[in-house]
């Protein structure tokens, strides 16, 4: 069955609650994608905790850090068994993707981590500002090659540069 995953890009539980009612469906398979805006919100964490299993949840906190912390970061997830996505940047290297990859096995070898490439919100110019000398496209594939040799799951990036 087809999944589609919608984005529940707000801290009001209200509205995330009326999304949720209002996009049931036996045609598809729907996700429901929680960022660090709803996730760090008082409300947010405690939220995602109470839905049931039969949920697809898609935890995307975009973690960046050392292995260790990245790690510790996951291992602190343990308690939310209902998460079946969860992202890491490619951009935090092999070796923290791989540890992202070991935790997530260890605590629930359910959950999938996805390594999010170059964020929408950056052009090539602004990759340039930060030191980065190559193409969006370039850094991309790149980071996408990163994510597989490290194991992970799967790879975000924007619809520009999938293909």
């Amino acid at each position: 069955m087809k999944k589609v995953f919608i984005a529940c890009d707000t801290t009001d539980v209200t509205k995330v609650e009326r999304i949720i009612k209002n996009t049931q469906t036996n045609e598809l398979t729907i996700g429901y994608k929680f960022g660090l805006e709803f996730f760090n919100s008082k409300k947010g964490r405690p939220f995602i905790s109470k839905l049931k299993n039969n949920y697809l949840i898609f935890l995307d906190c975009k973690l960046n850090d050392i292995p260790n912390t990245v790690s510790s970061s996951i291992y602190a997830l343990k308690d939310l068994s209902n998460i079946k996505y969860l992202t890491v940047h490619a951009s935090g290297g092999l070796e923290m993707m791989r540890a992202a990859k070991k935790a997530a096995n260890k605590i629930n070898k359910k959950i999938k981590i996805l390594g999010v490439t170059v964020l929408t919100s950056l052009s090539d110019n602004s990759l340039k500002k930060i030191g980065y000398k190559n193409s969006i496209k370039s850094i991309v594939v790149r980071q996408a090659k990163l994510c597989r040799a490290a194991g992970l799951d799967g790879v975000v990036a924007s619809g520009y540069e999938a293909k």
